[in-house]
């Protein structure tokens, strides 16, 4: 079955840089890849998911929460069937667990607050601890 495998994660000072993947694997993985909206969004344990950035994997703009606007960078390698969140200038608050997403189509949207409502998260990955100190 078709998973969602993070990595990247780890321990980094504030103001350094992360760059987290998300590898889109496993049979029927080429329609999950070119068909879906993707995002990333992250997680403190106790608190809601909130939603980082956003876009169709086929093409189009890409849509950052304002709390990480300029800093986080969403791209992608088609080959690879991967998506990647490079974080730089990480600030203490960045620390969570951050996670990879298929959105449902049923959500009709693709932006980065779409996953705030559970019913649209289709698929995720079992996430990447961002620690920043």
């Amino acid at each position: 079955h078709v998973q969602l495998v993070e990595s990247g994660g780890g321990s980094v000072q504030a103001g350094g840089s992360l760059r987290l993947s998300c590898v889109v694997s496993e049979e029927g993985s080429e329609e999950v890849y070119h068909s879906h909206c993707m995002a990333w969004f992250r997680q403190v344990r106790g608190n809601e998911r909130e939603g980082l950035a956003a876009f169709y994997t086929a093409g189009g703009g890409t849509d950052y929460a304002d709390s990480v606007k300029g800093r986080f960078t969403l791209s992608k390698d088609d080959a690879k069937k991967a998506i990647y969140l490079q974080m730089n200038s990480l600030k203490r608050e960045d620390t969570a667990m951050y996670y990879c997403a298929t959105v449902s189509a049923l959500a009709l949207r693709c932006d980065a607050a779409v996953l705030a409502n559970p019913k649209y998260l289709k698929l995720r990955g079992q996430g990447t601890q961002v620690t920043v100190s």
